[in-house]
């Protein structure tokens, strides 16, 4: 049964570009180790009437949006091993500027799942 790596964070609206762009490479990356998907998404319709909406839940500042992102692997043993392997790649390291951080990673929410249902 697949294995998913869930990531929810938020990102200042005005810099949305820029994280695309390193989403999109990040992608990239994440695949050529040998993840079979990479989603990145960005916030379109987060006011929602039940429920928890993502914004209060992240307690996002005026001005940012929220990013729902997952990476679905094989199983929970390859998702290790791409992730070792991804963490130790250079051009992931390449892409994160620390002076210019374009979101703060101490508010990303982060979990690997175990599928229970996929249709």
């Amino acid at each position: 049964m697949a294995y998913v790596d869930g990531y929810v964070l938020p990102v200042p609206a005005k810099r949305l570009k820029d994280y695309q762009k390193v989403a999109n490479k990040a992608g990239k990356v994440w695949k050529e180790h040998g993840a079979l998907d990479y989603w990145e998404c960005a916030g379109d319709d987060l006011n929602v009437k039940w429920g928890k909406p993502f914004p209060k839940l992240m307690k996002t500042k005026p001005g940012e949006t929220v990013i729902f992102a997952f990476v679905i692997y094989k199983n929970k043993k390859d998702r290790d091993a791409v992730n070792k392997k991804v963490m130790a790649d250079p051009r992931l390291q390449a892409m994160c500027d620390p002076k210019d951080p374009i979101f703060d990673p101490k508010k990303m929410c982060y979990g690997g799942f175990k599928e229970i249902v996929h249709h």
